[in-house]
């Protein structure tokens, strides 16, 4: 052939690959068409092009002369030393020319894939990307042993340098798609491709599959407290043992903390169970970072497609619904959505919007009620309730609203507003005169979570002139369960460093709260009004709050009995020890102008007889 022919065509050749490129045809199709034309150009000579993989193992990525059981052969063999010419080249990152397949060792073990096909010499020269790194190969292979001449050396520059620019377009092409549809973090698809896959499984002839959401648990407590790095480890780890259980069902990650899985058509009830079982057994093992524990914990909450008639709208707002009641009412564990939970969590939600709405227009209010010296009926102390003024001027109880407390962000801004007007309350009452001891008031989990509960206490009471020691603050043992220990720890030990009491509330109903008497000392413990109801008729009941307070003084504690209603109840405890009380036979829980009252009449006055104490809180009710 000519040398400007040949020019001519390798001109042509490079045009058309350059279009294909252009154009966005797919890599496999574009090597193929390169190979058929450089054959075209080169005749008696047979093309190949060869890729490796993130191991650098080969993939025959185009030989359209070739038969498809060489490709399937050669791909996934590791480029090597001794790999044939194209193995050999990547692994050494220099052309390789082979003259004689049947005799050379680097063809050993490899002969019977080309001899057969009549191939007896193969020229492998290695395709290098702009930085340096070898992508693959390029080759002609000959019937008969030679190597190249020079118009076949032209050939080859060309097709080098086109396979190139190919592989690194599609390198690109493939790390946007990654970035566009990746999580980065974990490579788990991320919510782009949720969207996409829940699609197009909706799509379908038949929609029996199953969607499952799922939140890690307390994720910004280990942000907080561990650095981003820990939850970071922790994101990672829950996301390899998802997978790990889902197999053949595709995990995403859509949020921050929240993953998805799409089980495949023909799931069920009880499949999903099994799944969400195995997903939740999978967190048992602790992750270890810089030495430091961390126990994965993950809520579940699910829905089947075949139950919303092909909606994914209402598919995605099931689940979420299920989600939201398992993270409410069961952290930790599974929950799927039945009829029935949807008019439930619409409830919820519509709360916990009346409650924000409330915050904001300053109509959460606060409530006091006594607590009394069971001996004397002096009043020694207050509860401040949360209550809220409704727009009709009803006032709704705490129970009316206590779902939307479950919400972190609901409960701080309460918690803010009832300490600004406690601290407030408690003031007015100083300055007209009354003495009160103190008066307490409840926090919850989100007020730890958050850090800065004791910069808050100290600011508002500053802010009135209050000393801390007329506050006592209120925590469930929920508290305990629903932060790390060790912060929950330190905030209690700082809240009593700056003189401000802690009392353990409804104590005794929740789980191993004498263990947490030795993790978490407090001052005061509170015990729950379903002992009290129950003391006279249930001898455990009985033996309980016997129990209890022999516990409390034998720490030194103050115990205080939540719920007397009845004066039997009050002298049952005052037999057995108890000193302190509150309940419904002293007084309901009263607005702030009704207390001052109270506490003119009845504060300070230890030798005012019971009876005369019931009588004005009667009036007062």
């Amino acid at each position: 052939m000519c040398e400007n022919c040949s020019s001519e065509r390798l001109q042509a050749l490079q045009n058309e690959i350059l279009e294909a490129i252009a154009r966005g045809e797919a890599l496999r199709a574009i090597m193929q068409r390169l190979c058929l034309r450089a054959e075209a150009i080169a005749p008696g000579v047979i093309c190949s092009v060869v890729t490796v993989d993130s191991d650098n193992r080969l993939i025959a990525l185009a030989a359209p002369s070739l038969p498809d059981a060489y490709a399937a052969a050669v791909t996934g063999v590791p480029a090597g030393p001794r790999v044939g010419s194209c193995g050999t080249a990547i692994f050494r990152g220099e052309p390789v020319c082979v003259t004689d397949i049947a005799t050379d060792p680097l063809w050993q073990g490899f002969t019977h894939l080309v001899l057969p096909l009549g191939l007896r010499a193969c020229w492998s020269s290695p395709i290098n990307a702009r930085d340096g790194r070898v992508v693959g190969s390029f080759a002609f292979y000959y019937d008969h042993p030679r190597g190249p001449d020079a118009i076949e050396r032209q050939i080859v520059a060309t097709c080098l340098h086109l396979c190139a620019i190919a592989i690194e377009h599609e390198e690109v092409r493939a790390r946007n798609h990654r970035l566009a549809y990746f999580d980065t973090l974990t490579g788990l698809p991320n919510r782009a491709s949720f969207n996409e896959s829940i699609t197009q499984m909706n799509a379908g002839v038949t929609t029996d599959f199953g969607l499952m959401l799922i939140d890690i648990d307390h994720l910004k407590v280990i942000n907080d407290t561990m650095g981003h790095a820990a939850g970071d480890a922790l994101i990672a780890t829950v996301a390899a043992r998802i997978q790990a259980v889902v197999g053949q069902a595709t995990a995403f990650r859509i949020g921050g903390d929240e993953f998805a899985v799409l089980l495949p058509k023909g799931s069920r009830a009880a499949d999903m169970r099994l799944v969400a079982s195995a997903i939740i057994a999978g967190m048992a093992r602790p992750l270890d970072h810089d030495g430091n524990g961390i126990m994965p914990s993950v809520t579940i909450g699910a829905a089947l497609a075949d139950e919303q008639r092909g909606d994914t709208v209402k598919l995605r707002q099931d689940a979420d619904f299920a989600l939201y009641h398992a993270k409410e009412t069961r952290r930790g564990g599974y929950v799927r959505f039945r009829e029935g939970l949807r008019s439930s969590m619409i409830r919820r939600l519509q709360t916990k919007r009346d409650v924000a709405e409330a915050l904001t227009e300053g109509r959460v209010i606060a409530h006091y009620q006594p607590v009394v010296r069971i001996d004397t009926g002096e009043i020694v102390g207050l509860e401040a309730l949360a209550r809220m003024r409704m727009p009709d001027g009803r006032i709704a109880s705490a129970g009316e609203f206590q779902e939307a407390l479950g919400d972190p962000k609901v409960a701080y801004r309460l918690t803010g507003q009832m300490l600004g007007a406690v601290a407030g309350d408690i003031a007015a009452w100083k300055r007209a005169g009354l003495d009160i001891q103190h008066v307490g008031l409840n926090v919850t989990a989100a007020d730890f979570e958050k850090g800065d509960l004791v910069q808050r206490i100290v600011k508002a009471l500053e802010r009135v002139g209050v000393p801390p020691r007329n506050l006592v603050i209120e925590i469930t043992e929920q508290v305990f369960m629903g932060g790390r220990k060790d912060g929950v720890a330190r905030t209690i030990a700082a809240l009593r460093e700056h003189g401000i009491c802690v009392a353990l509330d409804d104590f005794g109903t929740g789980f191993a709260s004498l263990t947490h008497l030795l993790d978490f000392p407090v001052d005061i413990i509170k015990i729950d009004r379903s002992f009290i109801a129950a003391a006279q008729s249930s001898a455990k009941s009985s033996v309980i709050v016997e129990a209890m307070v022999r516990i409390a003084n034998r720490l030194d504690m103050k115990i205080i009995a939540e719920g007397i209603e009845t004066q039997a109840q009050a002298d049952w405890l005052r037999a057995k020890g108890g000193r302190l009380g509150q309940g419904f036979l002293y007084a309901p829980a009263m607005p702030a102008g009704l207390v001052g009252e109270l506490l003119q009449r009845l504060g300070r006055k230890p030798d005012r007889p019971l009876a005369a104490l019931q009588g004005v809180t009667a009036s007062a009710a």
